[in-house]
Parts: C-alpha cells; sequence; structure tokens
C-alpha cells in the first residue's frame, strides 16, 4: 500500500483520543446539581448495589464483555482473507476443488461468526439472570427501608411521591448501569483496535468525521433524558392518582360504594382525563425522540457513505485490493457503530443515574425516631407507671398542635380508659407512648425512663396494641393471630387461648380448614369473616402479646353492645397485674376503667372515675347523659 495511505500522520491518535475524552467530559458535566465527585459516588453506589445482590453473574457478565470486544476485528480480518483469496484464485484461475486455503478461510470466518452468535447467547441469558436478581435484591432493600423509615414518613405526599418513583426505578436502573459500563468497555476495546487500524490506514480527517456523526445523537440523547427526568417528577403525583383511581375501579374496598352510589362512571371518567393528559405528554416527548435520532442517523449515513466513495475512490485507482476495499468500509462502518455505541453508552449511563437519584433519595431518608446512643434496658416488671410530662406534639406539615402541654400518669397495673371527641388527641397519645413519634415538647417516661432511652425495638416488645383502623392479613386465621407476637413461635395452643378470649375461637373452629383457613376472598380458598368478627380476630392478636402494657383503641366499635360488655369484661381480667389503655367512645363500657381521662381542646379536662366524672358534672357527665338517653 503506498505510503501516503500506509503511513498514519503524527499525532493523530492522539487527537481522536483528545476528542473521545471532550465528548465524555461535556456528557459528564450535563448535571450542574452535581459535582463531578457525587456524580461518581452515584455511579459507584449503583455498582456496589448490582455486585452485592449478584456478584457471580456479575463476573461472568464482565468477562463475556471482554471476549465479545475482541471478537468483531478479528471477523473483520478472516473476511478480508476470504475476499482477497478468492481474488487471487480468480487470477490464477485455480479451481475451486484445488483452493484448499480459500475453504480454510472461510470455515475461519464462520467459526468467528458463530463465537460471535454463542457469546451473545450467552450474554443474553447472563444479564437476565443478573437482572432478575438485581432486581429482587432491590426489593429486597425497598421493603427493608419501607420498615425502617418513621410513621410520619407514610403520611406525606411527598414521601409517596418518592417511593413511587423508586420503585418504578429500582427494578432495573442499577443493572443497566453496570450493563451500559460494561458496554462501554466492550465498544471502547473494540474502538481502540478498529480506530488504530484506520489510522494507520486513512486520512486523520476522515476519522474525526467518523467521531463527529455520533455526536449530535448522543448529545441529544442527553437532553431528551433530562427532559424526561423531569418531566416524570412533576407527573409523579399524576401517576399517583391514575393508580388510585385504578385501585378504587378494580380493588374490593371500595366497591360496595362504586355500586351503590354508581361511582364508576365518575371515577373512569377522571381516570380517563389524568390517563389522556399523560399519554399526550409522553407522546409529544417520542415526537421530539424520533425527529432527533432521524436528524443523527441522517448524519451518522452521510458520514459512512462519503467515506465509502473515497474508499471506493482508492480502490479504483489501485491503491486498495478488493479485500482491502471491503474490510476498510465495514471496518469504518462498525468503527462508527463502535463510537456510536460508546458514546450512547456514556449518554445511557448519564441517564440511568439520572433517574437513580430517586432511589437514591428514597434509600437515604433519615430517621426521625432515633435510638439513643446509650440505650438503656426496659424494665423487667412496670413498678411506678407511665408518665406524661408537658408533653406536646405537632405533625409535620401542620401549624396547630394535636396536644398541648399534656401530664397525666398511669399507676402500674391499672386500667385507664381515654374519651374525648374526634381530634383530641387520642390516638396520637397511644403514638407517642409507642414511639412511633416524639413529641415536640415534653417527655414520656416508664419508671421515670425517657422513653427515648430504651430501644425502639425493646419498647415495642413490651407493648400489645391494637389500633382502630386494625389490618385485615389475607393468611392462615391461625397466623393471623400469631402475627401478634411472632418472635414467640407459632405455638397453637397459646393462639388458641387468645382467641378464647376474644370470643372468636368457635367461629375459627366453624371454617372449612379450621385455624388453617385462610382468611379473607382476595386467595383461592379464601372465607371472608364479618367486619365484627375481623376485629375480634385482631383482639386475639393484641392478647397473644404477653406484654406489660396493653392499649386498645377502639376495639369494639364493630360489635354490638353485649359483645362489647363481654370484652371489656374478660380484657379487663386478661390486664390483671398488667397496665392497660384503652380508647372508646362508647362510656357504657369504659366505666369498667379505674380511672377515666377525659381530653380536649388537647388537653387532658377532666380525670377520675366513672362516678367521679358524673357528680362532676363536666363534659365526661354530659356525654354520658347523651348516650344513656339513646337507650331510654
Amino acid at each position: 500500500m503506498p505510503s501516503t495511505v500506509a503511513n498514519a500522520e503524527p499525532g493523530r491518535i492522539g487527537i481522536f483520543a483528545d476528542l473521545v475524552r471532550r465528548i465524555g467530559g461535556r456528557l459528564s458535566g450535563l448535571n450542574p446539581a452535581l459535582p463531578q465527585s457525587g456524580r461518581l459516588l452515584e455511579i459507584r453506589r449503583a455498582f456496589k448495589l448490582v455486585i452485592e445482590s449478584s456478584p457471580g453473574w456479575t463476573t461472568a457478565y464482565v468477562a463475556l464483555i471482554v471476549i465479545q470486544a475482541a471478537l468483531p476485528l478479528a471477523t473483520l480480518y478472516a473476511f478480508r482473507l476470504v475476499i482477497d483469496q478468492v481474488s487471487a484464485v480468480i487470477k490464477a484461475g485455480t479451481k475451486a476443488a484445488d483452493a484448499g486455503k480459500l475453504w480454510w478461510y472461510i470455515g475461519l470466518a464462520a467459526g468467528l461468526n458463530l463465537a460471535v452468535l454463542l457469546f451473545r447467547a450467552l450474554a443474553n441469558v447472563v444479564t437476565e439472570a443478573q437482572s432478575q436478581q438485581v432486581t429482587d435484591h432491590l426489593q429486597d432493600v425497598l421493603h427493608a427501608k419501607s420498615v425502617e423509615v418513621d410513621l410520619e414518613y407514610y403520611e406525606n405526599d411527598r414521601y409517596q411521591d418518592s417511593l413511587h418513583r423508586a420503585q418504578q426505578e429500582a427494578a432495573f436502573r442499577p443493572a443497566r448501569i453496570v450493563q451500559s459500563t460494561a458496554q462501554i468497555v466492550q465498544n471502547f476495546l473494540s474502538l481502540v483496535a478498529v480506530s488504530v487500524f484506520l489510522l494507520v490506514t486513512l486520512p486523520w480527517m476522515l476519522c474525526a468525521a467518523l467521531l463527529l456523526a455520533a455526536c449530535p445523537g448522543v448529545l441529544s440523547r442527553v437532553k431528551l433524558a433530562r427532559a424526561q427526568f423531569e418531566w416524570q417528577r412533576r407527573r409523579t403525583a399524576t401517576e399517583r392518582k391514575v393508580e388510585y383511581y385504578h385501585w378504587m375501579l378494580t380493588g374490593p374496598n371500595c366497591a360496595k360504594e362504586v355500586r351503590l352510589f354508581d361511582l364508576g362512571g365518575l371515577f373512569k371518567s377522571r381516570c380517563k382525563e389524568l390517563k389522556t393528559e399523560l399519554r399526550r405528554e409522553r407522546l409529544s416527548m417520542a415526537v421530539r425522540r424520533s425527529s432527533y435520532e432521524f436528524l443523527s442517523q441522517s448524519s451518522a449515513t452521510v458520514a459512512v457513505f462519503g467515506s465509502f466513495a473515497f474508499i471506493a475512490y482508492q480502490a479504483a485507482q489501485g491503491l486498495i485490493s478488493l479485500g482491502g476495499l471491503v474490510m476498510l468500509f465495514q471496518a469504518f462502518q462498525r468503527g462508527l457503530g463502535f463510537l456510536g455505541d460508546f458514546l450512547t453508552g456514556f449518554a445511557g449511563l448519564y441517564e440511568n443515574n439520572l433517574f437513580l437519584t430517586s432511589l437514591y433519595h428514597f434509600l437515604d431518608l433519615k430517621e426521625k425516631v432515633e435510638d439513643s446512643p446509650s440505650p438503656r434496658n426496659f424494665p423487667e416488671a412496670i413498678r411506678d407507671g407511665i408518665r406524661f410530662e408537658q408533653v406536646s406534639f405537632r405533625y409535620a406539615g401542620m401549624e396547630p398542635r394535636v396536644l398541648e402541654r399534656v401530664s397525666f400518669e398511669i399507676k402500674a397495673g391499672e386500667m385507664v380508659a381515654l374519651v374525648g371527641p374526634n381530634g383530641a388527641g387520642k390516638s396520637t397519645l397511644i403514638k407517642l407512648l409507642c414511639r412511633l413519634y416524639d413529641p415536640s415538647e415534653g417527655r414520656i417516661t416508664i419508671d421515670g425512663i425517657d422513653l427515648r432511652e430504651f430501644p425502639k425495638d425493646s419498647l415495642r416488645r413490651n407493648i400489645s396494641v391494637m389500633f382502630q383502623d386494625f389490618a385485615h392479613y389475607y393468611l392462615p386465621a391461625g397466623e393471623n393471630i400469631w402475627l401478634g407476637s411472632p418472635e414467640q413461635g407459632a405455638n397453637r395452643e397459646a393462639i388458641e387461648a387468645a382467641a378464647k378470649d376474644a370470643d372468636i375461637h368457635e367461629r375459627v373452629q366453624r371454617l372449612s380448614a379450621g385455624y388453617d383457613t385462610v382468611l379473607g376472598n382476595l386467595f383461592e380458598g379464601g372465607e371472608e369473616l364479618s367486619m365484627g368478627e375481623w376485629q375480634r380476630i385482631a383482639l386475639a392478636r393484641a392478647f397473644l402479646r404477653k406484654a406489660p402494657i396493653v392499649i386498645l383503641d377502639e376495639p369494639s366499635s364493630a360489635l354490638d353492645v353485649e359483645a362489647e360488655y363481654e370484652v371489656f369484661r374478660k380484657f379487663k381480667q386478661i390486664t390483671r397485674n398488667r397496665t392497660s389503655i384503652v380508647i372508646s367512645h362508647r362510656l357504657s363500657t369504659v366505666r369498667m376503667a379505674d380511672r377515666i381521662l377525659v381530653l380536649d381542646q388537647n388537653r387532658i379536662v377532666e380525670s377520675g372515675t366513672h362516678d367521679q366524672l358524673c357528680q362532676a358534672g363536666g363534659i365526661y357527665a354530659r356525654m354520658f347523659e347523651l348516650q344513656a338517653e339513646s337507650y331510654r
């Protein structure tokens, strides 16, 4: 080959590498909000997540990438050998049967192409296995974080948006980052091999055209990725509204009212309107993406065929053999593909890392209810009792306080009832006692020790609670009750004893499989209970845990009067020598309590026994008289 073509001009490789570095630097700087060290840290964090979840598959994938990087150049060279050998056979007039070297070259080219297909298939299997394992691992991470975060987050719309975005991105983004990086490495190695060959064969301006032809598509993809990310952040709440309407239309919780009040048409139209709006905006972004892709691919096509014209002219002048013509054109075409994939990999890395900020934001949520650095052991037996000392509390984002300087004492072994109008702060007191929140001011103590000095897990294991909005677990009846104290093991005798205390044992025995019957109709073979029966299951769950503090929040709202009386009678027997708190609006039963605390206007306004409060003629007496009047 003539020296004018064969010899590379000095500095070509350095110029080419510098252009690549500049493009990479441009891509990495497109997020001005995040410093370079922060971007690298996030990428390393994504790698750590993937490697932790699938170390074996990740290693296999990287090995396959390296192998696949070397194969394209080998197949390219083998193809040149075939073409040149065909030309030699034609010129020499040798019969095909005597052209053994030709068949050997063809076999080599075929073998290399089969190897490409084999390793590509293996890579697909490894990628699928790795992606599934990463998805499962990150689902576990999300579950762990969801349980770890404070209750306050669940009552915050911004948290719900963050969780929604995290769930959308966590399933595939980290694996994509690793795969994008691996593809970058593979394409870089292949690109280096092809580039060195082209730089010593073709003028450097032709190689620069190859680089410039790939840039528009990469930069447009980065720009669109940023726009997609910002759009998703703006529209998260709208997407959750669509899911909410879907849940109301298809789920069992609202099924009765949707039919009774004919709400189906209303909810469907609202859901359709929101989906139409989202679909229109997604289509607009798709049109922009397609337009950019058309323009970028057009520039690449012009570069390819412009280079082909130059190479064809060289072949026509006899400066390049026929095999060299085919090889150079394919090398240029593949080089453009490698470069495009290489730079697109950078853009993909930027895009995936950008979207992963939603996952990182969720995983980086900090606990507000924290354990003490020097925790104290929970008392083996409560001796003095529970004290609320000037406790005030305000929910995040709400200006008025729910509780205002509340002070009272519950003696060890005492049964206290909390009564008062809705919104007076009764359930909030219970949440504070369980350390689901910490007071804004003041403190709560057990035997003189601030709750914040106990480990949260230890404190909560010593409190048994049934909340007003208790959970319906669509699990076997026995397991439903066992969940009240899973640390004790599935003791059937203890489970049945708790069911008897809640007066639900006989009903469970009448189920098709007794305590092994799945409750609810969500799954096949399940049997539904009435609301009152569900409430008794929740009561049994609370009774199973032999905690020194027992709390019932509206435990009889779904029970009739006679059943309610029986529940409270048994409850007083069960909680003998234990400290217990009951919240109820039915004053006919709370009179069994040793003492009654009346909350109004976010404060304790009255305290005493039923008889004492009735004689005082205050708020409790008026409430009791109003309820009693309805029975006369």
